[in-house]
């Protein structure tokens, strides 16, 4: 019996339609021998729908046709079965039951923890990093001060809320002089370089940190690193074991790697949007040293422990290619197109590394499901309501 594979995508999030691409290059290359695939769109307005529709990219092109023609649900729990139902009419329907959820989701509202905590309070298995590690993951400096406490190498930085700069721009400022130019200026919560912007000087910060405020009440500021090579690894497994990629050597035509250089690509690459992430240019393996290789190999699988990630994740870094320092960037709990291509160099096909996510997400489950949750026993039935709360012992 083939197992019945949720597969989640969309979301209210900038980077929506990126985990559109992702989702359905995925779809395509799960093996439909082993699961059963539902796609589980999120639509912009957070509404869930399902139906065979959305395998089709065409479909979003206008987001009409998904109220149109897929049928809106919801995911719930019933005789120890989860089910996908409709919302509509007097009566919930059971209209198909789930076994495993596989989400492949990005940015705000979605990979930041929220959908993974609404998974663990229904209870269904599911693919990729849990509530802790999808919230670190997220956040550019939660997981910058995480990092810093187990002495991981990562580049100066300063952070504040919107508020702080509006109501001492001067102070901030000067935070931002003493760090040095040229900086980079990101949002703290969003991926796929949306908003991120360098500032060469002063006449510059101000507008790339206005900009990233329309994203993010929490922005950070980095000191960009000279003589600057980015390079990616990607690992896979949980928090008993972990395998890592090859490493690749991202290629962009801005100072830092885009959005444009990740989704839509260049003049040269024009036309393949479509294929999300693998469209990025880059070269595998890349040009660094071996010992440098092993040693951000290695930095990876901490890491991935560290920040409590599991399934697949890519982590990026930052050299500086004559002191051949590196430091980490930051970790993606769901990497675009979930880094297939990093696997593919590592003879892992696409299809097999799907395969060994679910089979991850399942033992972790049949683990999770091992430990006390819960005590049978009910402090409350004996409780004596009118005496208040005298009645419980402290």
């Amino acid at each position: 019996m083939k197992i019945k594979l949720g597969v989640i995508f969309g979301g209210e999030t900038v980077e929506h339609e990126v985990s559109i691409i992702s989702a359905l290059q995925a779809i395509k290359n799960i093996d439909t021998d082993k699961y059963e695939v539902i796609p589980i769109y999120i639509s912009k307005d957070r509404l869930w729908y399902t139906g065979h529709i959305l395998l089709d990219i065409d479909t979003y092109k206008d987001f009409d046709n998904v109220k149109k023609y897929a049928k809106e649900v919801t995911l719930y729990k019933k005789d120890n079965t989860y089910y996908l139902g409709n919302t509509r009419g007097l009566f919930r329907k059971d209209l198909m039951d789930v076994d495993v959820i596989l989400p492949i989701v990005h940015g705000n509202n979605v990979e930041d923890g929220s959908l993974a905590g609404l998974l663990e309070s229904i209870g269904i298995p599911y693919v990729g990093s849990h509530v802790l590690g999808s919230a670190l993951g997220q956040d550019k400096v939660v997981m910058k001060q995480v990092m810093a406490s187990c002495n991981l190498p990562i580049v100066d930085y300063v952070w504040f809320y919107d508020n702080e700069y509006l109501d001492d721009k001067d102070g901030i400022l000067k935070k931002i002089k003493k760090l040095g130019y040229p900086v980079v200026v990101k949002p703290s919560t969003l991926g796929s370089s949306v908003g991120i912007r360098v500032a060469k000087s002063e006449k510059e910060i101000e507008e790339c940190i206005d900009e990233a405020i329309t994203y993010d009440n929490k922005i950070v500021i980095e000191k960009m690193i000279d003589n600057l090579v980015e390079v990616n690894c990607s690992v896979l497994g949980n928090y008993q074991f972990q395998r890592v990629s090859v490493l690749e050597e991202v290629m962009g035509e801005d100072e830092i790697l885009s959005y444009t250089d990740k989704y839509i690509g260049s003049s040269k690459t024009k036309g393949t949007a479509s294929k999300g992430m693998a469209s990025t240019s880059r070269i595998i393996p890349a040009r660094i040293s071996k010992d440098l290789t092993n040693k951000i190999q290695e930095t990876s699988k901490e890491v991935f422990k560290i920040l409590n990630l599991s399934g697949v994740c890519r982590i990026d870094y930052l050299i500086n290619s004559k002191t051949k320092e590196f430091y980490v960037n930051e970790p993606n709990t769901i990497p675009g197109s979930l880094s297939f291509y990093l696997w593919k160099e590592t003879n892992l096909s696409y299809k097999e590394l799907l395969s060994e996510l679910i089979q991850i997400a399942i033992k972790d489950y049949k683990n999770k499901s091992k430990k006390v949750k819960s005590f049978k026993t009910n402090i409350l039935e004996g409780f004596n309501g009118s005496k208040g709360s005298k009645g419980i012992k402290n």
